[in-house]
């Protein structure tokens, strides 16, 4: 039940009934109703906006796992891409040429795939960029994995007929280097000892006390065992057959003169500081018909995957060679 209200009219001395007018009670409802609805609103709004159901927190947590997993998916492709493409790049410009037979193309080895549209059935979705991106990235690494395998059957076959090839490639270090530890400047452009200039450093060195004993990295004849080639100083050279020769320089002595056959592993001098050289150790090159060529693509016959990935980050680093 409603208050009734009075007032006390001072020309009749008494009080009477406060009377309210019907508009003036409609535009009261009117305006409660009006900021109730903006309350409730304002209220929904802010909900909405800043206050997270416990459903919206898992979403946002599996939301969050899912950007990692595949932060984390994205890495795993890039190492396997990375070592897929250095396969790739010793299968064309060792092993095939090894064999006498054709690299494989770039484009035929990254090819995407033509026709239907194979990824129709991922569109529609608020991922769906991502989602198809990871797809093709991962057919065209399954693609390379494939062409690459049938490429190394290739090369099993023509192994089994050049036995002799395989025995004389140089595919061992010259040098006991167990630990990795020897390895001191690569193939490329590199930091000259003595003028401190970039220029461009064609062999290993490997850094060893003199006396080191240095190997054969594959069998063939001595060619040579002098002197006589400028900056090299006492140095030999190895020619293995079918265009390859190895050279070791700054040499302390020989174990091996001109004209001599050796087998891989044979013991052929010992490490010195002889010729344009900065401290004792031993430069390694190899030559394909004439041309120098990397020799860490040569290491096949003694390192295992793990030890060459690692080799080969320590000579892709420009630092400052011994000669």
């Amino acid at each position: 039940m409603s208050k009734v209200k009075y007032y006390y009219d001072s020309e009749t001395l008494s009080y009477k009934k406060i009377e309210r007018k019907k508009r003036r009670t409609f535009k009261f409802i009117l305006l409660f109703l009006l900021a109730s609805v903006l309350f409730s609103f304002l209220l929904v709004f802010i909900a909405g906006h800043y206050i997270e159901s416990p459903k919206e927190k898992a979403l946002k947590r599996e939301l969050a796992n899912l950007e990692f997993q595949y932060e984390l998916l994205n890495k795993k492709m890039s190492q396997a891409e990375t070592v897929l493409a250095n396969i790739e790049e010793r299968d064309n410009t060792i092993y095939r040429l090894y064999f006498e037979a054709n690299p494989i193309p770039e484009e035929q080895r990254k090819a995407g795939f033509g026709g239907v549209n194979r990824y129709k059935k991922l569109e529609g979705f608020d991922n769906s960029e991502l989602i198809i991106n990871s797809n093709k990235r991962i057919d065209k690494l399954l693609k390379r994995i494939v062409v690459q395998s049938k490429s190394l059957d290739e090369i099993a076959v023509l192994a089994e007929e050049k036995e002799k090839l395989l025995t004389s490639i140089p595919a061992i270090q010259p040098v006991n280097n167990k630990d990795l530890t020897r390895m001191a400047s690569g193939y490329g452009m590199r930091s000259d000892p003595f003028t401190k200039q970039r220029k461009m450093h064609w062999g290993m060195d490997f850094t060893a006390p003199r006396g080191t004993p240095v190997y054969a990295s594959g069998d063939g004849v001595v060619v040579r065992a002098d002197s006589n080639s400028s900056g090299y100083g006492k140095h030999i050279r190895i020619d293995h057959g079918y265009g390859y020769v190895s050279l070791y320089a700054h040499l302390y002595k020989y174990n091996v003169q001109k004209n001599q056959k050796v087998k891989r592993g044979d013991l052929i001098g010992f490490v010195g500081s002889t010729g344009r050289s900065e401290a004792p150790h031993l430069h390694y090159e190899i030559f394909k018909d004439d041309q120098r060529i990397n020799p860490i693509n040569f290491y096949y016959g003694s390192l295992t995957p793990e030890e060459f990935s690692k080799l080969l980050e320590r000579a892709s680093l420009e630092n400052q060679s011994l000669d």
